[in-house]
């Protein structure tokens, strides 16, 4: 971690004279504190009166940053991922970060500014350098945030392929898939990667159908009406259960024969769409054991921040609910 002594060292100052301008205590030219603003800033160091009071001492905090958690899936997550915390005698702080990297880049300044001991990452907003100066210990679901971050992830990849070869194998040949093609580091980049693959094996044209993460429902179901409405579908690979059930919804709307004429498979698998959505063929993600492994490598990098890591990513199996929209 940046220390005050970091900063004065850069500033060419002392350490008292950092603190008072930290402080806004006693007189300091302009000159002086333009000085040490600088030196903070390029060292990304964040003022922290709660990390000097408890000296050297752990806050048993963790800063859990995730997408807005009124997605089911990501609610069930955190929600998991609290428990285990809080098992391990960890308060969590959480933080929605949506679709909005400033937002994100606020909240990661503020956790290394309460000196949380580790940080749990979710989001879904790429290039935010501050991951890579923090100096916390990190761990990551589903993205690529530095070099030296493990990642922990379902096997996004399987799971795109085994969604489009069970279409298949129940008879559709016109095999959409519905997602961002675009984010780069974005999990469902690996779900669209496994549908491609196995549509080439499978000696069957791709088509891709956009919509972005964050999008108004009302724009994803104009794109959907105009998919189903002007193309040839008879299968879909959605990128997430949401999606999926949108695609339901708006088929029912254009009285189109379900599942007879057209088959759906979404991702994800959260408990509350089990239960409330019983007809959807979903792709499953192991929500325990992934919130298990992120609190189980936290752990692991705030007891030895310095070791090397053995392995950077950690996949874990998905598995097919296979019910009425796919058969």
């Amino acid at each position: 971690m940046v220390k005050l002594t970091d900063v004065a060292k850069k500033a060419g100052c002392s350490v008292t004279t950092v603190s008072r301008v930290i402080n806004n205590y006693g007189y300091l030219s302009e000159a002086t504190k333009n000085k040490v603003h600088k030196a903070m800033a390029e060292l990304n160091y964040q003022p922290n009166s709660v990390a000097r009071s408890l000296q050297g001492k752990k806050t048993q905090l963790v800063g859990v940053i995730f997408p807005s958690i009124t997605n089911p899936f990501f609610g069930e997550l955190v929600e998991k991922i609290e428990n285990e915390l809080f098992k391990e005698g960890y308060k969590t702080i959480l933080c929605n970060a949506a679709n909005d990297k400033e937002k994100e880049r606020t909240y990661l300044q503020m956790l290394m500014a309460n000196q949380v001991d580790g940080i749990i990452a979710g989001a879904h907003n790429l290039g935010i350098d501050e991951y890579k100066k923090t100096g916390l210990p990190i761990v990551s679901f589903d993205r690529k945030l530095s070099d030296n971050i493990p990642i922990v992830s379902s096997d996004n990849f399987a799971g795109g392929s085994l969604a489009t070869e069970t279409l298949y194998k129940n008879g559709a040949r016109h095999i959409y898939f519905i997602g961002n093609p675009v984010l780069d580091g974005h999990p469902t980049q690996k779900r669209l990667q496994g549908y491609q693959q196995k549509i080439q094996e499978l000696g069957l044209t791709p088509h891709v159908h956009p919509t972005k993460f964050g999008e108004s429902l009302e724009l994803k179901e104009m794109a959907i009406k105009e998919l189903l409405q002007f193309h040839h579908v008879d299968g879909i690979v959605a990128s997430d259960d949401l999606t999926a059930l949108t695609v339901w919804q708006v088929a029912n709307q254009l009285n189109i024969k379900l599942p007879q004429d057209l088959k759906i498979i979404g991702f994800d698998g959260s408990q509350y769409i089990q239960n409330y959505a019983p007809f959807l063929s979903t792709i499953v993600q192991p929500t325990s054991a992934i919130s298990e492994l992120l609190v189980k490598l936290l752990q692991e990098r705030i007891a030895h921040p310095n070791d090397k890591l053995k392995q950077i990513t950690y996949q874990l199996p998905i598995k097919l609910l296979n019910r009425k929209s796919c058969q």
